[in-house]
């Protein structure tokens, strides 16, 4: 938990202001298309959506696959092609972008409203509206990314990953401390929930 407060902290007292060109970065987006749509609402439920994304989120995201930080066969090649100042500015592009969202069904609503707007004292689960937003729109100053709106699909092996250790890049191990004590169950009604929080 203390180390949910630090990054919050850290990110509301921060002076950084990341600025890009949306314009040159749609420009930039014509290899990303086939996986993550014109909008970046990605047709492929495997793939993240990226419309509507805090832009410091996807420039680290960016950095960390063409670093091998974020360790994705087919993201290695597509971030390599892109200097710095393209990696701003796709990232402004699709952050301006608005993100589709889709209905929840009924049966995911208790387990994963209780998860996101309260937390599991139980297993030691810290609330996910803490870091991601009253409505999943994250903490764009911190780099805490918008969760509302994304694949359930996708959501679900994101946080298998963290869970797994094989998605090692959040700052100081937060998700994988927290996705730890997760129970499967509680993932996949999280996923589900989240499609449709806004």
């Amino acid at each position: 938990m203390s180390k949910i407060i630090g990054l919050v902290l850290a990110a509301l007292f921060s002076n950084q202001i990341l600025a890009g060109d949306a314009v040159k970065g749609k420009e930039k987006t014509t290899t990303c298309l086939a996986c993550h749509g014109a909008d970046g609402n990605s047709p492929l439920a495997i793939n993240p959506k990226l419309a509507g994304q805090g832009q410091k989120y996807l420039v680290k995201q960016l950095k960390d696959f063409k670093s091998k930080a974020r360790d994705n066969a087919t993201m290695f090649p597509m971030a390599s092609m892109l200097n710095d100042e393209d990696i701003e500015n796709v990232a402004t592009y699709y952050a301006e972008q608005k993100v589709q969202h889709t209905g929840v069904d009924e049966k995911y609503l208790a387990v994963a409203e209780k998860i996101y707007r309260g937390g599991d004292a139980d297993r030691d689960i810290p609330a996910c509206i803490a870091c991601h937003g009253a409505n999943g729109e994250g903490m764009s100053a911190a780099g805490f990314p918008a969760v509302g709106g994304q694949h359930p699909t996708y959501t679900m092996s994101t946080l298998k990953a963290f869970r797994s250790g094989a998605r090692a890049n959040d700052a100081n191990g937060i998700m994988r401390d927290i996705v730890a004590k997760m129970s499967d169950e509680q993932i996949e009604a999280l996923a589900n929930y989240l499609a449709g929080l806004h």
